[in-house]
Parts: C-alpha cells; sequence; structure tokens
C-alpha cells in the first residue's frame, strides 16, 4: 500500500513539474525571441519591443504547434493560414511608427497575434478578417485575454471599416492579390 502511495506522490510531483516547466520555457522562449530575432535584426522602437516580450504568441498557434511558437519562422494557423513570423510582426509594426493616441486598421486579423503586438502600442485597433472561424477564434481569445481596444469584424477588408474611419494607420496583414482604390 506504501509503495503504490509513493508512485502516485511522484507521479504528480513529476506532473506538476512538467507543468511548470512548460510555462517558464515559454517565458524564456520569447526573450530569447527578441533578443535574437527582433533586437539583433534592427528592430529599435521600445514599445514594440516591449509588445513583442509581453504578448504571448504561443497562444496565438494551435496547441499542437505550441512548442515552435518563438521560432523564426510563420506557423500554420488552420484553413490554410499563417501566423507571420515573429520578425515580420515587429517589422511591421515599427513601420507604422505607432503612436499611444493612434486607431489602426488591420486588414487580415488570422489569429489576431499581429492585432495583440499593435493593442499594446496604440489606442485603438479595428481588424477585419474574411475567414469566419479564424475571426470568430481570434475575438474569443482577444477578449479572453483583455484587449478590449482591439475590435474585430468578420468580413471582406477590401471593404474597409468605413463607420470607423479615418484611421491613422492601416497594415494589411494577409496578401492581397492587388490594392483597392478605395
Amino acid at each position: 500500500m506504501e509503495k503504490t502511495k509513493a508512485v502516485w506522490l511522484a507521479l504528480i510531483f513529476l506532473v506538476s513539474m512538467c507543468t511548470c516547466v512548460s510555462q517558464t520555457d515559454y517565458s524564456e522562449l520569447r526573450e530569447g525571441m527578441v533578443d535574437k530575432q527582433i533586437i539583433a535584426r534592427g528592430i529599435k522602437d521600445a514599445r514594440v519591443i516591449s509588445a513583442m516580450k509581453k504578448v504571448e504568441r504561443h497562444l496565438f498557434v494551435p496547441e499542437s504547434a505550441r512548442r515552435y511558437a518563438y521560432r523564426d519562422g510563420p506557423l500554420s494557423i488552420g484553413e490554410g493560414q499563417t501566423i507571420s513570423q515573429p520578425y515580420i510582426v515587429a517589422f511591421m509594426t515599427e513601420y507604422l511608427e505607432p503612436e499611444p493616441s493612434m486607431k489602426v486598421l488591420e486588414i487580415g486579423t488570422g489569429s489576431g497575434y499581429q492585432a495583440a503586438i499593435l493593442a499594446e502600442i496604440v489606442d485603438e485597433v479595428y481588424t477585419i478578417e474574411i475567414i469566419e472561424t479564424l475571426g470568430k477564434q481570434a475575438k474569443e481569445l482577444l477578449a479572453g485575454l483583455g484587449y478590449d481596444n482591439v475590435h474585430v469584424k468578420i468580413g471582406d477588408g477590401y471593404e474597409g471599416w468605413a463607420e470607423h474611419a479615418p484611421y491613422d494607420a492601416i497594415i494589411v496583414t494577409c496578401a492581397p492579390n492587388d490594392i483597392p482604390e478605395p
């Protein structure tokens, strides 16, 4: 009987250790990502760097891909779509020259990662996703993470989101065939 109890206690200890290590690894992996992929490649904006350090990229990818979340590359998020490489997210964000008072329109919500990065820096983010399942997942995740300054619309980005215009900046994070006239 005592041997069985000891085995169960050891198993419980091992499971709890795995859970703690997993959380620590994500934090360490995120720090490494920022140091080696973002700062080392010339991203200098302190707000962008801070946002990249704060937003947990592993939450924006399917559970099966989380161990790869901080690697230097895009990852599949389902529906034939990808989450952009971390450096590209940082580069595009820095290129916008974001300011806290800005209102930004994003075309191509995807998993919501770029919107979360922007939401750490700017006042309001309006983001449009054409694929309903991705848009709904992103909306739920962003709300669950407390991003009440991100507004998600399911629709065609070519149509924009006129009722909230004008925007201080527009970022296109999908791969359109051409740029619409309006």
